[in-house]
């Protein structure tokens, strides 16, 4: 079940929900409205390694913004840190991001219970748009869970986003790879 307005202001109230900053004007219906933070990062090699740790280039958005191209990947971040605790978030776009051609995530739309942080957001363009930080880029959606969780996602030493930051988190994927012997 989608959690309503009222239901998302009383999980708040409670701290099972968090928001900051929160803005009354950004809480929808069923959702909470999520804006564009002030960086954006690149690869910087043309092919990437999913067993290693790519290297990377921030940058803030220009005031006059910055315009994205089709074919290249630029981590964002979210302005809102948000926790959620004994519910799991959803990150969907907003229809009018959506209908500029911009997509804000590849593929990790859904939070975890326990999820304490800023959202990275993975995002791409159909053709040339130019964004600008503060806008707003995607909703909150917030489903209760059926039955008690075994252990939060802030709880779990393999949670590898825990570390809190208002900056794009790039992969880290080579986590997932146990280390290679060493050859002798």
């Amino acid at each position: 079940m989608i959690l309503s307005d009222r239901a998302i202001l009383a999980a708040m109230t409670d701290g099972r929900i968090v928001v900051r900053p929160f803005r009354p004007d950004c809480l929808g219906t069923n959702s909470y409205d999520v804006h564009l933070g002030p960086y954006l990062m690149v690869y910087r090699d043309g092919a990437l390694d999913a067993r290693r740790a790519n290297p990377v280039r921030e940058f803030r958005i220009p005031p006059d913004g910055f315009v994205l191209v089709p074919g290249q990947l630029y981590l964002g971040v979210t302005a809102e840190y948000t926790e959620t605790h004994g519910y799991v978030p959803f990150l969907e776009g907003k229809s009018s991001v959506g209908r500029l051609g911009i997509d804000i995530h590849s593929t990790a739309g859904k939070g975890d219970e326990g999820f304490c942080n800023h959202w990275t957001l993975e995002m791409s363009v159909k053709l040339p748009v130019r964004i600008y930080a503060g806008m707003p880029v995607g909703q909150l959606i917030y489903f209760e869970i059926s039955g008690p969780v075994g252990k939060s996602y802030s709880a779990k030493r393999s949670a590898k986003y825990r570390r809190v930051s208002p900056h794009p988190i790039p992969s880290r994927m080579q986590l997932n790879f146990a280390p290679r012997p060493r050859r002798r």
